[in-house]
């Protein structure tokens, strides 16, 4: 937000507090300005209607830093908060949960637009996306994998070896094992180096 946007939101917000209903106009600005100033026993200074003027039109792009500090004090707001915000600056939040948990949907729904070979997998990251919480579940998966004798423990009790191995309902037997594919435990521990 420019300078000039804060200062005219801040005039209307203040017109609204003092019950005017509308934003307060420069010259009453100004005029508050210096009755706040004549009933304290310092003076802070004052502005013209023609700098606000300037300010407002973009004319002036930066505040002295008397004068910021005088309208600071009016508006009761930090005089950092009186200047130009960066380019790209968001005032937003943008960092809350739901944000974060879109993101991570989309991600996971674009995970499995890039595996649908693989039909298990696509299903998994589908299954996540669609979780109404797909962060938490994430980071219970991190927290398995942590324990990977629980890893393996939950992988054989929730899902038979040939889906996890990427086989279809085809390739099981009466009885639910896989004809052709060893178990993902089976394939693991083939996949690793034998020790002396």
């Amino acid at each position: 937000m420019r300078l000039a946007d804060k200062i005219r939101y801040l005039r209307e917000v203040e017109g609204n507090l003092r019950g005017l209903g509308r934003a307060m106009t420069q010259q009453e600005l100004v005029g508050a300005i210096q009755a706040e100033n004549a009933s304290s026993r310092t003076s802070t200074g004052t502005i013209s209607q023609s700098y606000l003027s300037q300010i407002e039109s973009g004319a002036r792009p930066h505040l002295t830093n008397t004068t910021r500090l005088l309208l600071a004090r009016f508006f009761k707001v930090h005089p950092g908060y009186l200047v130009d915000d960066p380019e790209g600056y968001q005032a937003e939040l943008l960092s809350d949960v739901r944000n974060t948990e879109d993101k991570l949907d989309l991600w996971l729904v674009g995970g499995a637009e890039r595996f649908r070979r693989d039909p298990a997998l696509c299903q998994a990251l589908l299954a996540l996306a669609n979780h109404g919480d797909s962060r938490r579940c994430l980071l219970l998966m991190e927290a398995i994998i942590a324990t990977p004798s629980l890893l393996d423990r939950l992988l054989d009790a929730l899902r038979p070896p040939a889906i996890l191995a990427g086989t279809g309902a085809a390739d099981l037997n009466a009885s639910g094992d896989s004809k052709t594919t060893p178990s993902i435990r089976t394939r693991r521990r083939s996949a690793e180096p034998k020790r002396k």
